[in-house]
């Protein structure tokens, strides 16, 4: 018996100090700033939260349902070859002073050229999205289009909220020496500090404020989600959520973050748009989580909603998060965006999406994937 509950004391110490020491896990704003969060209107009780309280629910039988789903994983939720992707040249990023060009890194990372600026989106580029090894939520490519290292000087970082694929802590640390300024929502600065980004370079914001930098404008605006990096209990909906408007005088960019669909995709249309281009999540969905991830049709119906000109599914293609289907989500989005007529744009990963007035043409690489996994299935 003392053998046994001195195990058992261990393995709970192990798992507290774990938990407590890990810096991926990031930190909590101290309690002079969490009384500023009082202004906000989406701070409620202690805790941020969604408009009209909307949230998943995770009781009775919506938890045993949850639980059981974790079992029906379909057989081609992880790809059998790992997705291909156009390598990125380090010389030709540098100095870049073109046209707004876009890269995609998988999942909802974006490189964003623009007005001699460098812009990363949401940049996690480590291996996996998990703090814990042992349960990795690895990244289908063991590389990337190009390393950390190679990017270059970055002028702004945006991130939409502290989930582990969204916000990577061995990303911050390589990129926090290289980057100027980091625009957050609220409560996410904290994190960014306790990784050794000065406070000076951070700026946290509320839905619906603005900031300018030089000739562009940023701004914060609503999403419906959760957030929490599963330290302790009381740390959920400790930080904010968010989606992101990005303009300059010729282009006008929405960024979804995670959302589940609502009213508030109309509202920012009708403030911020219209758009040239919706970066929209598309991805790691479910009918017992639709309130905080799309399913692929509102996707694109939400892209309608805001005024966007053409629309890019995001949060797909790099990691399993869900349980369906790894090439579902751009196929379900493609035939809603055909059936509306919708423009959608599909560029590899690392490929160059240039906006310069006309409608970028992009090739259906997934289907040439999906083609490939068919004939592994056989």
């Amino acid at each position: 018996m003392i053998i046994t509950i001195s195990i058992l004391s261990g393995i709970a110490l192990s798992v507290v100090l774990f938990m407590a020491l890990n810096p991926q896990f990031g930190a909590r704003a101290n309690k002079e700033t969490q009384l500023t969060y009082e202004q906000s209107e989406q701070f409620r009780k202690g805790k941020f939260a969604n408009i009209s309280d909307v949230k998943i629910d995770m009781s009775g039988e919506n938890f045993w349902a949850m639980m059981k789903e974790q079992f029906n994983m379909h057989p081609d939720a992880t790809p059998h070859h790992a997705p291909n992707f156009v390598a990125m040249d380090s010389s030709n990023l540098a100095d870049y002073n073109g046209d707004m060009r876009l890269f995609w890194f998988g999942h909802s990372s974006f490189l964003i050229q623009t007005n001699g600026k460098n812009i990363l989106i949401d940049p996690m580029l480590g291996p996996s999205a998990s703090p814990v090894q042992v349960f990795s939520v690895k990244r289908f490519n063991k590389s990337l289009p190009i390393t950390i290292e190679q990017l270059p000087k970055i002028d702004i970082i945006l991130i939409s909220h502290d989930h582990y694929d969204h916000l990577d802590y061995y990303t911050i640390k390589k990129l926090k020496d290289k980057t100027d300024k980091f625009y957050t929502p609220l409560g996410v600065g904290a994190h960014l500090h306790a990784w050794g980004v000065d406070k000076s370079q951070i700026t946290e914001l509320d839905w619906w404020q603005e900031l300018r930098h030089e000739d562009l404008t940023f701004a914060c605006t609503p999403a419906q989600h959760f957030s929490g990096r599963g330290k302790w209990f009381n740390d959920q909906a400790s930080t904010l959520w968010c989606s992101w408007v990005i303009k300059t005088n010729e282009k006008n960019i929405f960024f979804s973050g995670d959302s589940g669909y609502g009213d508030h995709f109309k509202a920012i249309g009708k403030k911020y748009g219209p758009f040239d281009l919706a970066l929209m999540e598309c991805g790691q969905y479910n009918e017992l989580w639709k309130e905080i991830h799309m399913m692929p049709e509102e996707t694109i119906t939400a892209g309608n909603d805001i005024g966007a000109k053409a629309v890019m599914p995001i949060h797909w293609g790099v990691f399993r998060l869900a349980m369906h289907d790894w090439l579902e989500p751009i196929t379900r989005a493609s035939a809603k965006a055909q059936e509306i007529g919708m423009p959608v744009l599909t560029p590899q990963i690392g490929d160059g999406l240039i906006l310069n007035g006309e409608l970028p043409q992009t090739v259906q690489w997934w289907k040439t994937q999906e083609s490939q996994q068919l004939i592994v299935n056989k």
